[in-house]
Order: structure tokens, then C-alpha cells, then sequence
């Protein structure tokens, strides 16, 4: 029954995302453009309950295989971020939540009964990529493609050490935001708010943690498998933050957004980033058959692209700026 979980959770996701669209809530919750906003009409902000709903619908197959150290956490997440959509809450008790929760799951997994400074250092990467997956979405089908494609890979890693419950359940993950991107994909028809966003981020870092702490893959592979998030989000971090600018302020400086801006469309930015997600996953499972000198030459060979990528991007960025204001 368990493997059928993937196939529920994607049509559970379908189902109450349609149900959703078309009811009072879809029409009462949206996302109303601002200046971060890349979309210029109010689009419903509901797919987060969708998703998530699919989400635990499978995960209710694969009870006695859970950790309530990675439910519980997730679900406080989710009605946080939840009511966050609904009414707004000040970062500060957002970023609270976030840190509550990064701290349950490191601590409730046993890491700091082993090594407290290595745990706190978790918990800090627990809190960043729960939020640097919500900075990056804002484009349509980016988010749901990352989903699909980085959870999907941690599910084939866990089918290759053996372990089927822990694959199904992050195929279910990966299924799910598959069917939210019906939705999503340009023209997207919905957004998964914060809702969504932050409980997929959350997930991203638990479920890496879970399966590096059964040995399914070297603490690595998480970072690789969703780098390209993680490094365009860390990399426009550390540029605003070197110019003075608030890390919490709304902008459009990240690099997909910059794509995006310079005319390539929100199709063509989904595709391009996609064939990264792919690319950085497959190296990923590449790289944990392989010996223990290759992460190092991985690592290097990702990092080359991307730093090749975006001084690129930043160049092309300069030039159409110049237009802009020629």
C-alpha cells in the first residue's frame, strides 16, 4: 500500500488545490503584488494547503515510519506560516517559529547527545534553509520544480541503500509538489504562500538530516542536491548584506528574479533552472557511489558553474540596466 503513497499525495495535492481555487478561500487568500513581486495581478495563495495536504495524506500510509521529531516541528511550521498568509505575522515571531522548530528537529533526532556545537550548527542550517526556500519562490514553477526534483533525488538515494520507507516518503514529498505545479507552472494559477514554502524548506533540511543520520548519504549531499537554491539565495545575501542593505526587506535581486526581469520569462527561467536541479541531483547520487575525494572535486565543479553563472548574469545585468536608463 505504502507505494502507492507518491500517486495519493500528488492527486490529494490536485484535488483540494482545484477545490480551494474555486471557493471563497482561494478568492479571500492571495497574494497581492508588491515590490518584490514579479506577477502583476493578485494570484490566489493557496497551494501550500494543497500540497502539504497531499503531503500527509500519503505520509498517514507510512505511520509507523515517521519521526515525530520531523511531524511535529513541520505541522507547527505549517499553521504558523499558514496564519502568516491568512493575516500577516512580524518576522520576528515567524523567525522564532523557524528556530523552534530547527531546534526540536536537531535536538529530538539525538544529534546534540553527540555533539551540542555540531547540533547548534545544524539547527542554524535547519533555520536558513527553511527560509532561503521561501526568498526563492517567486517565480513561477520554481519552488514546485525544486521539490520535485531535489526530494525526488533523495528518495533514489534512499532506494539505493535499501531503505524503501524512507524513499516513499520523500517521493510522496517530491509527488506533491509535482501536483501543485499543474497549477504553478506558467501561467501559474496559484501560489503556495508561505505555507508552502516554508514546510518544503523544513523538509528539505529534515529530510537530508534523517537520511544522513541512517547513513543513506555523507552530510554533503543534501547541499549539493539542492544547490541551486542554496547558492543563489546565499550568494544575493552576502551581496546586500555587503551593501547595507535589511536581509528581511522585500527585493527582486535574486538571480532568477533577474532573469525574469531581463526578458526571459517565467517558462524559460522554470526550464533553465530545471535542467540545473537535475544536473546538481544526478552529480549528487553520482558522487555518494563514488570515492571519498570526489565530493571535494564535485563541490569545485558546481561551484565553477555557478560563480561562472553569475558573473555572467551579472554582466548581462549591468548591460540591461544601462539600457534602462539610456
Amino acid at each position: 500500500m505504502t507505494h502507492y503513497a507518491p500517486l495519493i499525495a500528488a492527486l490529494v495535492t490536485i484535488l483540494l488545490t482545484t477545490i480551494l481555487l474555486y471557493s471563497k478561500v482561494g478568492r479571500e487568500i492571495q497574494d497581492v503584488p508588491n515590490e518584490r513581486s514579479l506577477h502583476d495581478t493578485p494570484i490566489p495563495r493557496i497551494g501550500g494547503m494543497g500540497l502539504m495536504a497531499g503531503v500527509l495524506s500519503a505520509w498517514v500510509l507510512m505511520l509507523m515510519s515517521l519521526a515525530w521529531w520531523v511531524v511535529l516541528p513541520l505541522l507547527a511550521l505549517f499553521a504558523v506560516s499558514l496564519l502568516d498568509d491568512m493575516r500577516g505575522l512580524p518576522v520576528r515571531q515567524r523567525l522564532l517559529a523557524h528556530v523552534i522548530a530547527a531546534a526540536v528537529l536537531v535536538f529530538g533526532s539525538g544529534m546534540a547527545a553527540q555533539n551540542v556545537m555540531l547540533a547548534l550548527v545544524v539547527v542554524l542550517c535547519v533555520v536558513w534553509m527553511t527560509n532561503l526556500y521561501n526568498f526563492m519562490d517567486g517565480s513561477d514553477g520554481l519552488a514546485g520544480g525544486m521539490a520535485f526534483f531535489g526530494f525526488t533525488m533523495y528518495g533514489v538515494a534512499a532506494l539505493m541503500r535499501g531503505d524503501d520507507a524512507q524513499a516513499m516518503l520523500n517521493f510522496s514529498i517530491g509527488a506533491a509538489a509535482l501536483g501543485f505545479l499543474y497549477y504553478n507552472f506558467y501561467p501559474a494559477k496559484v501560489f503556495m504562500g508561505d505555507a508552502g514554502s516554508i514546510p518544503l524548506g523544513f523538509l528539505a533540511a529534515a529530510m537530508g538530516l534523517w537520511g544522513w543520520q541512517h547513513g543513506h548519504w555523507p552530510a554533503w549531499f543534501p547541499l549539493l542536491v539542492f544547490s541551486p537554491f542554496v547558492a543563489d539565495a546565499s550568494v544575493t545575501l552576502l551581496k546586500r548584506s555587503a551593501c547595507g542593505a535589511k536581509i528581511t526587506e522585500a527585493h527582486r535581486e535574486h538571480y532568477y528574479q533577474r532573469l525574469v526581469q531581463m526578458g526571459w520569462g517565467h517558462r524559460n527561467v522554470a526550464l533553465l533552472e530545471y535542467v540545473l536541479m537535475f544536473a546538481a541531483g544526478v552529480s549528487a547520487i553520482w558522487g555518494i557511489r563514488q570515492s571519498t575525494e570526489w565530493p571535494w572535486y564535485l563541490f569545485l565543479l558546481w561551484s565553477g558553474i555557478y560563480a561562472l553563472l553569475m558573473l555572467v548574469l551579472d554582466w548581462r545585468w549591468q548591460v540591461f540596466q544601462r539600457g534602462q536608463h539610456g
